[in-house]
Order: structure tokens, then C-alpha cells, then sequence
């Protein structure tokens, strides 16, 4: 089985629209299925990936060192490629990619803690050297702490009644038990036709990860960096993430960030280039067949202005 089945491959690789001797990242390059079609596109340029999953850098490494070429791989979370450049001395980037989001290895590897559908330890985390784990945050956090990342990043309208029952019955210390907790505090007649721990387990990975706390800086950020043409490319796949995405990058074509009302700009914003896609890009019904994973990606991309 394939480390991780990357989504939207082709239509990833024509949005990044590809020059021969241009520096792209990747910063989330997982086991390197994006990664591996940029190099090979690659003459005389560089790829710069990066990932706080060790496991994920070893398998990659090994990949992209069969095909060749010039890349750096580096250790760590895309709020830092800046950082990366500057210690890398490079300016500018000609395009960005970035997976958001678990990936297939992360779920079916069972002590990784990832899935609802496995019993497993409570971890949750990419990064494996951080202190704060899903049993962190299910066996020490307030019910009012509970509640709110339920919520905020879960979308759970029991995340009440499920933070409540967590705190009556922890210590937890499995996945299974936790999907218990769950299925306890949802009645079943509240229930849709998805697992009744989808929004809790999203929810609770997400505040294991800072997945969204600096997601928007951190495009901004990017864009920042990208050469005149240059584009970022992001894939998402709950809509919290996608919410984000598509707001930043409308804030980043007007430019303007004024009160509506005012009659005249008064913060001297300036745009710094133009969304790409309307609307975003969702997978083909092919690729749903062979990979039903990938349902709920969406695809969206800003290009720097020249």
C-alpha cells in the first residue's frame, strides 16, 4: 500500500504551473507524492520540503533521493518557511504547495492515535517530540476548554454534553474509549450517516496540532515571498481550513483592509495579486473511485501579481 495517496495530483502540478529552474515548497510534503512530480519537472531548481512528521521526512527523503535532482527536506511546520529561506539566503519562491490536513499513512498507522476506527493509544501528533497530546487535552483540560474546541474546531453541536461525559469518565486513555464517551453523550436519533466521532476527533487533532492558529499569517506570509507569477497552492479538506484559505486570499487580492463604508482608503493596502480560482477545484468522480478519501478536498490558488 502507498505511503499516502496524494490528492489531485495533476491538477495540483498544472495550478503550480511549473518553470524548470524555479524554487518551489512544499510544506507539507508527507510521503513526497507532490514533491516527486515537482522535482522530476525540475532542471536546474529547487525544492525546498519541509514536515514535522519524522516518519513522514524519512519516507520521503528515500523517494526523493531515487529521482534526483536539487532539494533541501527539512524538519518542521510551514509557519517557519521564512525562516527556512532566510537560512537558506533565498529571497523569492516561484510557488507553494501546501497539503493540509492527515494523511493516509497517519490514519492507518493504528498508534498514531489518528483514527476512530482503530484502538490506539490518545496521540494525535505529527510533531512526536511536542509535549501536548490528544490524551493531554482529553484527561487534563477544563470542561470549559473541552467545550470550546469541540465547538470552535469540531463544529459539534454536543460538544457540551460530550466535554461533560469526558470529565466524568477519564482518565481516558484509548481511542476506543473515547469513541465511547461519544456515542454515549450523541443520541442516536441526533446522528447523521458520518461516525458520530468525526467532529470530535477533528477537532481535538486539530488543537493537538495548531493546525489553523496561524494559518492565515502563514500564507501571507508566503505570498509575501513569492516572485512576481509566482503561485500557492492549497489543498484543504474540512471547511473550517477551507474558510480560512479562501478569506486570506480575498483580503490578499483587495488589498484594502478599511472598514466598509469609508470613503477613502485610509490603511494604504495594496494587492498583492489575484485568486485564481472562483471557485474551488474538487476532485474528478474517477479519482473518488480509486481513492474516497480525498471527497472532501478542495483546491484553491492565488498567483503574486507581476
Amino acid at each position: 500500500m502507498a505511503y499516502h495517496l496524494s490528492v489531485m495530483m495533476e491538477e495540483t502540478l498544472e495550478a503550480l504551473n511549473i518553470q524548470p529552474d524555479g524554487i518551489y515548497l512544499d510544506g507539507t510534503v508527507g510521503g513526497g507524492g507532490h514533491s516527486s512530480r515537482i522535482l522530476e519537472q525540475l532542471d536546474n531548481g529547487l525544492l525546498i520540503a519541509m514536515d514535522k512528521d519524522d516518519e513522514a521526512l524519512r519516507y520521503s527523503k528515500n523517494r526523493l533521493k531515487k529521482i534526483g535532482g536539487n532539494f533541501v527536506l527539512a524538519r518542521g511546520d510551514f509557519a517557519h518557511a521564512q525562516d527556512l529561506f532566510d537560512e537558506l539566503e533565498i529571497d523569492v519562491i516561484d510557488g507553494a504547495l501546501l497539503d493540509l490536513g492527515v494523511s493516509s499513512h497517519q490514519l492507518d498507522e493504528a498508534l498514531r492515535g489518528f483514527s476512530y476506527h482503530q484502538d490506539a493509544p490518545l496521540d494525535m501528533r505529527m510533531d512526536r517530540s511536542q509535549r501536548i497530546s490528544a490524551s493531554t487535552i482529553i484527561n487534563e483540560y477544563s470542561e470549559d476548554d473541552l467545550t470550546d474546541i469541540l465547538y470552535r474546531f469540531g463544529e459539534e453541536k454536543w460538544a457540551r454534553r460530550i466535554a461533560q461525559l469526558i470529565i466524568e469518565h477519564r482518565p481516558l486513555e484509548t481511542t476506543f474509549e473515547l469513541v465511547d464517551v461519544i456515542k454515549r453523550a450523541v443520541p442516536a436519533g441526533a446522528r447523521d450517516q458520518k461516525h458520530p466521532a468525526r467532529r470530535t476527533f477533528q477537532a481535538i487533532r486539530i488543537a493537538v496540532n495548531n493546525e489553523l492558529d496561524d494559518l492565515a499569517q502563514s500564507i501571507e506570509d508566503i505570498v509575501e515571498r513569492l516572485a512576481p507569477g509566482g503561485r500557492i497552492v492549497i489543498l484543504t479538506f474540512h471547511s473550517l481550513e477551507d474558510r480560512i484559505v479562501k478569506n486570506t486570499f480575498r483580503l490578499l487580492q483587495k488589498g484594502c483592509q478599511c472598514p466598509e463604508g469609508l470613503p477613502v482608503c485610509i490603511c494604504e493596502g495594496e494587492s498583492l495579486g489575484k485568486v485564481i480560482t472562483r471557485k474551488p477545484i474538487i476532485p474528478t468522480n474517477k479519482e473518488l473511485q480509486f481513492n474516497p478519501r480525498s471527497r472532501s478536498a478542495k483546491l484553491r490558488v492565488f498567483e503574486r501579481r507581476a
